[in-house]
Protein backbone atom coordinates (compact mmCIF):
# COMPACT_ATOMS: atom_id res chain seq x y z
CA UNK A 1 0.00 0.00 0.00
CA UNK A 2 2.79 2.44 0.90
CA UNK A 3 4.51 1.97 -2.47
CA UNK A 4 1.23 2.36 -4.37
CA UNK A 5 0.48 5.57 -2.49
CA UNK A 6 3.97 7.06 -2.94
CA UNK A 7 4.07 6.35 -6.70
CA UNK A 8 0.30 6.81 -7.23
CA UNK A 9 0.18 3.46 -9.00
CA UNK A 10 -3.15 1.59 -8.92
CA UNK A 11 -2.64 -0.75 -11.86
CA UNK A 12 -2.06 -4.39 -10.92
CA UNK A 13 0.70 -5.03 -13.48
CA UNK A 14 2.62 -1.82 -12.76
CA UNK A 15 2.36 -2.30 -8.99
CA UNK A 16 3.53 -5.92 -9.43
CA UNK A 17 6.73 -4.77 -11.16
CA UNK A 18 7.39 -2.23 -8.39
CA UNK A 19 6.77 -4.45 -5.37
CA UNK A 20 6.99 -8.16 -6.18
CA UNK A 21 10.73 -8.75 -5.74
CA UNK A 22 11.26 -6.38 -2.75
CA UNK A 23 8.32 -7.92 -0.86
CA UNK A 24 9.44 -11.50 -1.52
CA UNK A 25 12.99 -10.72 -0.39
CA UNK A 26 11.84 -8.91 2.75
CA UNK A 27 9.15 -11.37 3.86
CA UNK A 28 10.04 -14.73 2.23
CA UNK A 29 6.36 -15.11 1.35
CA UNK A 30 5.30 -17.52 -1.38
CA UNK A 31 4.84 -16.00 -4.83
CA UNK A 32 1.05 -16.41 -4.86
CA UNK A 33 0.64 -14.70 -1.49
CA UNK A 34 2.50 -11.65 -2.80
CA UNK A 35 0.38 -11.58 -5.97
CA UNK A 36 -2.81 -11.83 -3.89
CA UNK A 37 -1.68 -8.94 -1.68
CA UNK A 38 -1.01 -6.75 -4.73
CA UNK A 39 -4.43 -7.51 -6.23
CA UNK A 40 -6.09 -6.84 -2.88
CA UNK A 41 -4.59 -3.35 -2.62
CA UNK A 42 -5.63 -2.43 -6.17
CA UNK A 43 -9.16 -3.87 -5.86
CA UNK A 44 -9.76 -2.11 -2.55
CA UNK A 45 -8.78 1.22 -4.07
CA UNK A 46 -11.06 0.69 -7.08
CA UNK A 47 -14.01 -0.37 -4.92
CA UNK A 48 -13.90 2.44 -2.34
CA UNK A 49 -11.91 5.20 -4.08
CA UNK A 50 -10.03 5.56 -0.79
CA UNK A 51 -6.57 4.58 0.44
CA UNK A 52 -7.02 1.98 3.14
CA UNK A 53 -4.28 0.90 5.55
CA UNK A 54 -4.23 -2.88 5.88
CA UNK A 55 -3.46 -4.57 9.16
CA UNK A 56 -1.54 -7.90 9.26
CA UNK A 57 -4.64 -9.82 10.36
CA UNK A 58 -5.83 -11.54 7.18
CA UNK A 59 -4.56 -13.11 3.98
CA UNK A 60 -6.35 -13.86 0.72
CA UNK A 61 -6.06 -17.42 -0.61
CA UNK A 62 -6.61 -18.75 -4.11
CA UNK A 63 -6.62 -22.14 -5.82
CA UNK A 64 -2.82 -22.35 -5.57
CA UNK A 65 -2.66 -21.60 -1.84
CA UNK A 66 -5.89 -23.16 -0.55
CA UNK A 67 -7.70 -26.49 -0.78
CA UNK A 68 -10.87 -27.83 0.87
CA UNK A 69 -10.74 -31.56 1.76
CA UNK A 70 -14.37 -32.62 2.20
CA UNK A 71 -13.69 -36.25 3.22
CA UNK A 72 -11.61 -35.15 6.22
CA UNK A 73 -13.31 -31.79 6.85
CA UNK A 74 -9.96 -30.06 6.56
CA UNK A 75 -8.49 -27.14 4.68
CA UNK A 76 -5.01 -27.10 3.23
CA UNK A 77 -3.31 -23.70 3.43
CA UNK A 78 0.07 -22.81 1.94
CA UNK A 79 2.27 -21.12 4.56
CA UNK A 80 5.90 -19.96 4.41
CA UNK A 81 6.91 -23.46 5.57
CA UNK A 82 4.76 -25.20 2.94
CA UNK A 83 1.25 -26.71 2.71
CA UNK A 84 -0.36 -27.46 6.10
CA UNK A 85 -3.75 -29.14 6.68
CA UNK A 86 -6.03 -27.80 9.43
CA UNK A 87 -9.16 -29.40 10.90
CA UNK A 88 -12.39 -27.44 10.40
CA UNK A 89 -14.72 -26.82 13.35
CA UNK A 90 -17.98 -25.92 11.63
CA UNK A 91 -21.69 -26.64 12.03
CA UNK A 92 -24.15 -28.58 9.91
CA UNK A 93 -25.27 -25.49 7.96
CA UNK A 94 -21.71 -24.79 6.79
CA UNK A 95 -21.09 -28.47 6.01
CA UNK A 96 -24.24 -28.52 3.85
CA UNK A 97 -23.12 -25.43 1.92
CA UNK A 98 -19.69 -27.00 1.27
CA UNK A 99 -21.05 -30.43 0.28
CA UNK A 100 -19.89 -31.31 -3.24
CA UNK A 101 -18.15 -27.96 -3.64
CA UNK A 102 -14.59 -27.36 -4.84
CA UNK A 103 -13.98 -23.81 -3.58
CA UNK A 104 -11.03 -21.98 -5.08
CA UNK A 105 -10.79 -18.89 -2.84
CA UNK A 106 -10.91 -18.05 0.84
CA UNK A 107 -9.70 -15.51 3.40
CA UNK A 108 -7.78 -16.55 6.51
CA UNK A 109 -8.34 -14.14 9.42
CA UNK A 110 -6.79 -13.70 12.86
CA UNK A 111 -8.82 -12.11 15.66
CA UNK A 112 -7.44 -9.86 18.38
CA UNK A 113 -7.78 -12.79 20.75
CA UNK A 114 -5.43 -14.87 18.58
CA UNK A 115 -8.10 -17.18 17.12
CA UNK A 116 -8.06 -18.06 13.42
CA UNK A 117 -11.11 -18.19 11.14
CA UNK A 118 -11.35 -19.00 7.47
CA UNK A 119 -14.03 -17.52 5.20
CA UNK A 120 -14.55 -19.85 2.24
CA UNK A 121 -16.21 -18.60 -0.96
CA UNK A 122 -18.76 -21.07 -2.36
CA UNK A 123 -20.98 -20.94 -5.43
CA UNK A 124 -24.67 -21.18 -4.58
CA UNK A 125 -27.16 -21.85 -7.42
CA UNK A 126 -29.47 -18.89 -7.99
CA UNK A 127 -33.02 -18.70 -9.28
CA UNK A 128 -33.62 -17.10 -12.70
CA UNK A 129 -34.77 -13.47 -12.56
CA UNK A 130 -37.87 -12.65 -14.60
CA UNK A 131 -39.12 -9.22 -15.69
CA UNK A 132 -41.80 -7.70 -13.49
CA UNK A 133 -43.52 -4.29 -13.33
CA UNK A 134 -43.70 -4.45 -9.52
CA UNK A 135 -41.05 -2.63 -7.47
CA UNK A 136 -40.53 -2.61 -3.69
CA UNK A 137 -38.93 0.73 -2.80
CA UNK A 138 -36.75 0.86 0.32
CA UNK A 139 -35.96 4.15 2.04
CA UNK A 140 -33.05 3.95 4.52
CA UNK A 141 -32.56 6.38 7.38
CA UNK A 142 -31.13 7.04 10.83
CA UNK A 143 -34.44 7.22 12.72
CA UNK A 144 -36.00 4.27 10.89
CA UNK A 145 -33.44 1.81 9.55
CA UNK A 146 -35.63 0.93 6.57
CA UNK A 147 -39.11 1.78 5.31
CA UNK A 148 -40.77 0.11 2.33
CA UNK A 149 -43.21 1.47 -0.23
CA UNK A 150 -45.78 -0.98 1.17
CA UNK A 151 -45.64 0.78 4.55
CA UNK A 152 -43.48 -1.64 6.52
CA UNK A 153 -40.88 -0.01 8.75
CA UNK A 154 -38.02 -1.04 11.08
CA UNK A 155 -37.40 1.40 13.91
CA UNK A 156 -33.76 2.19 14.67
CA UNK A 157 -34.27 3.26 18.29
CA UNK A 158 -32.87 0.04 19.78
CA UNK A 159 -29.87 0.13 17.45
CA UNK A 160 -29.19 3.79 18.26
CA UNK A 161 -29.46 3.09 21.99
CA UNK A 162 -27.03 0.16 21.67
CA UNK A 163 -24.51 2.32 19.79
CA UNK A 164 -24.71 5.09 22.39
CA UNK A 165 -24.30 2.56 25.21
CA UNK A 166 -21.09 1.18 23.71
CA UNK A 167 -19.76 4.69 23.11
CA UNK A 168 -20.27 5.52 26.80
CA UNK A 169 -18.80 2.20 27.96
CA UNK A 170 -15.72 2.56 25.75
CA UNK A 171 -15.13 6.15 26.89
CA UNK A 172 -15.42 5.13 30.55
CA UNK A 173 -13.07 2.16 30.18
CA UNK A 174 -10.49 4.08 28.13
CA UNK A 175 -10.33 6.79 30.81
CA UNK A 176 -9.05 4.24 33.38
CA UNK A 177 -5.92 3.34 31.32
CA UNK A 178 -5.32 0.08 33.22
CA UNK A 179 -4.37 -3.37 31.94
CA UNK A 180 -7.69 -4.82 33.06
CA UNK A 181 -9.48 -2.00 31.20
CA UNK A 182 -7.62 -2.88 28.00
CA UNK A 183 -8.58 -6.55 28.41
CA UNK A 184 -12.22 -5.54 28.84
CA UNK A 185 -12.05 -3.39 25.69
CA UNK A 186 -10.80 -6.41 23.75
CA UNK A 187 -13.71 -8.51 25.03
CA UNK A 188 -16.19 -5.79 24.05
CA UNK A 189 -14.60 -5.40 20.63
CA UNK A 190 -16.93 -6.34 17.82
CA UNK A 191 -20.12 -6.65 19.89
CA UNK A 192 -21.62 -3.48 18.46
CA UNK A 193 -20.80 -4.45 14.87
CA UNK A 194 -22.15 -7.98 15.41
CA UNK A 195 -25.42 -6.56 16.72
CA UNK A 196 -25.61 -4.21 13.71
CA UNK A 197 -25.01 -7.17 11.37
CA UNK A 198 -27.69 -9.23 13.12
CA UNK A 199 -30.23 -6.41 12.68
CA UNK A 200 -29.35 -5.93 8.99
CA UNK A 201 -29.50 -9.69 8.34
CA UNK A 202 -33.02 -9.83 9.77
CA UNK A 203 -34.24 -6.79 7.80
CA UNK A 204 -32.69 -7.96 4.53
CA UNK A 205 -34.24 -11.40 4.95
CA UNK A 206 -37.71 -9.88 5.37
CA UNK A 207 -37.22 -7.55 2.39
CA UNK A 208 -36.27 -10.43 0.10
CA UNK A 209 -39.12 -12.58 1.43
CA UNK A 210 -41.68 -9.83 0.68
CA UNK A 211 -40.25 -9.13 -2.78
CA UNK A 212 -40.24 -12.85 -3.61
CA UNK A 213 -43.84 -13.30 -2.43
CA UNK A 214 -45.09 -10.33 -4.49
CA UNK A 215 -42.83 -10.96 -7.52
CA UNK A 216 -41.23 -7.52 -7.15
CA UNK A 217 -37.86 -5.89 -7.78
CA UNK A 218 -36.16 -4.25 -4.77
CA UNK A 219 -35.04 -0.64 -5.28
CA UNK A 220 -32.53 1.22 -3.08
CA UNK A 221 -31.17 4.75 -3.30
CA UNK A 222 -27.56 4.94 -4.46
CA UNK A 223 -25.99 6.48 -1.33
CA UNK A 224 -22.38 6.25 -2.53
CA UNK A 225 -20.36 9.13 -1.08
CA UNK A 226 -23.07 10.36 1.30
CA UNK A 227 -20.63 10.47 4.23
CA UNK A 228 -18.45 12.94 2.33
CA UNK A 229 -21.25 15.07 0.88
CA UNK A 230 -23.50 15.74 3.88
CA UNK A 231 -22.91 18.84 6.02
CA UNK A 232 -24.48 18.30 9.42
CA UNK A 233 -23.86 19.10 13.06
CA UNK A 234 -21.28 16.97 14.85
CA UNK A 235 -23.70 14.58 16.61
CA UNK A 236 -25.60 13.77 13.43
CA UNK A 237 -22.35 13.53 11.45
CA UNK A 238 -21.09 10.94 13.95
CA UNK A 239 -24.30 8.92 13.47
CA UNK A 240 -23.86 9.09 9.69
CA UNK A 241 -20.35 7.62 9.97
CA UNK A 242 -21.64 4.74 12.13
CA UNK A 243 -24.62 4.15 9.81
CA UNK A 244 -24.28 0.73 8.14
CA UNK A 245 -26.60 1.54 5.21
CA UNK A 246 -24.36 -0.19 2.66
CA UNK A 247 -24.23 -3.38 4.73
CA UNK A 248 -28.04 -3.64 4.59
CA UNK A 249 -27.94 -3.28 0.80
CA UNK A 250 -25.10 -5.81 0.51
CA UNK A 251 -26.93 -8.39 2.66
CA UNK A 252 -30.12 -7.84 0.65
CA UNK A 253 -28.33 -8.19 -2.69
CA UNK A 254 -26.76 -11.59 -2.00
CA UNK A 255 -29.96 -12.98 -0.45
CA UNK A 256 -31.97 -11.63 -3.39
CA UNK A 257 -29.54 -13.15 -5.87
CA UNK A 258 -30.10 -16.59 -4.34
CA UNK A 259 -33.88 -16.10 -4.31
CA UNK A 260 -34.02 -14.86 -7.92
CA UNK A 261 -35.04 -11.31 -6.96
CA UNK A 262 -33.53 -8.36 -8.83
CA UNK A 263 -32.06 -5.40 -6.89
CA UNK A 264 -31.58 -1.98 -8.52
CA UNK A 265 -30.30 1.40 -7.31
CA UNK A 266 -31.75 4.80 -8.20
CA UNK A 267 -30.69 8.45 -8.02
CA UNK A 268 -31.41 9.66 -4.45
CA UNK A 269 -31.92 13.33 -5.37
CA UNK A 270 -35.30 14.79 -4.32
CA UNK A 271 -36.76 11.42 -3.26
CA UNK A 272 -37.65 12.83 0.18
CA UNK A 273 -38.91 16.18 -1.19
CA UNK A 274 -41.02 14.97 -4.11
CA UNK A 275 -44.72 14.21 -3.70
CA UNK A 276 -45.28 10.57 -4.64
CA UNK A 277 -48.81 11.36 -5.86
CA UNK A 278 -48.38 14.43 -8.12
CA UNK A 279 -44.55 14.39 -8.39
CA UNK A 280 -44.40 18.05 -7.40
CA UNK A 281 -41.16 19.41 -5.87
CA UNK A 282 -41.07 22.57 -3.67
CA UNK A 283 -40.40 25.51 -6.06
CA UNK A 284 -38.15 27.35 -3.59
CA UNK A 285 -34.58 26.14 -3.24
CA UNK A 286 -33.87 24.75 0.24
CA UNK A 287 -37.56 24.35 1.07
CA UNK A 288 -39.21 20.99 1.72
CA UNK A 289 -42.70 19.60 2.15
CA UNK A 290 -41.29 17.23 4.73
CA UNK A 291 -41.49 18.07 8.44
CA UNK A 292 -40.02 15.36 10.65
CA UNK A 293 -42.05 12.19 10.10
CA UNK A 294 -44.84 13.91 8.16
CA UNK A 295 -45.03 14.88 4.49
CA UNK A 296 -47.65 17.30 3.17
CA UNK A 297 -47.54 18.36 -0.46
CA UNK A 298 -48.04 22.10 -0.92
CA UNK A 299 -49.36 21.55 -4.44
CA UNK A 300 -52.00 18.79 -4.24
CA UNK A 301 -52.38 18.54 -0.43
CA UNK A 302 -51.34 14.89 -0.25
CA UNK A 303 -50.32 13.84 3.31
CA UNK A 304 -48.39 10.73 4.26
CA UNK A 305 -45.61 9.35 6.42
CA UNK A 306 -42.44 11.03 5.10
CA UNK A 307 -40.40 7.83 4.89
CA UNK A 308 -43.18 5.91 3.13
CA UNK A 309 -43.53 8.81 0.67
CA UNK A 310 -39.80 8.60 -0.02
CA UNK A 311 -40.00 4.82 -0.47
CA UNK A 312 -42.87 5.27 -2.96
CA UNK A 313 -40.71 7.67 -4.98
CA UNK A 314 -37.85 5.17 -4.91
CA UNK A 315 -40.22 2.45 -6.14
CA UNK A 316 -41.39 4.64 -9.03
CA UNK A 317 -37.80 5.44 -9.98
CA UNK A 318 -37.03 1.72 -9.75
CA UNK A 319 -39.76 1.06 -12.32
CA UNK A 320 -38.03 3.55 -14.64
CA UNK A 321 -34.81 1.52 -14.29
CA UNK A 322 -36.40 -1.91 -14.80
CA UNK A 323 -38.85 -0.95 -17.56
CA UNK A 324 -37.73 2.31 -19.18
CA UNK A 325 -39.73 1.66 -22.32
CA UNK A 326 -43.09 2.08 -20.51
CA UNK A 327 -42.15 4.55 -17.77
CA UNK A 328 -43.25 8.17 -17.80
CA UNK A 329 -42.07 9.27 -14.33
CA UNK A 330 -41.05 12.95 -14.04
CA UNK A 331 -40.71 15.52 -11.26
CA UNK A 332 -42.59 18.81 -11.61
CA UNK A 333 -41.05 21.95 -10.02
Amino acid sequence: MQTAKEHNVWNTTKLHHLTYKPVREATELKANHVCQAIRRVVNQRKATQQIHKFRPTSVGLDVRTFRYIESKQQVGVTLKSGRVNFDLKIGGYQIALLRGQSPTSATLKKTRQGDYYINIVVEVPTQPKGRTPKVLGVDRGLRDIATTSTGKSWNGEQLRATREKYVRVRASIQAKRTKSAKRLLRRLSGRESRFQSWVNHNISQQLVREAKATNAVIAFEDLTGIRLSVKLRKKTRTEIHRWAFYQLQLFTEYKANIAGVEVVTVDPRYTSQTCSRCHHVPPERGKSYRHGKRFKCGFCGFEHDADVNGALNIAQLGAVVTQPEISTYACVP
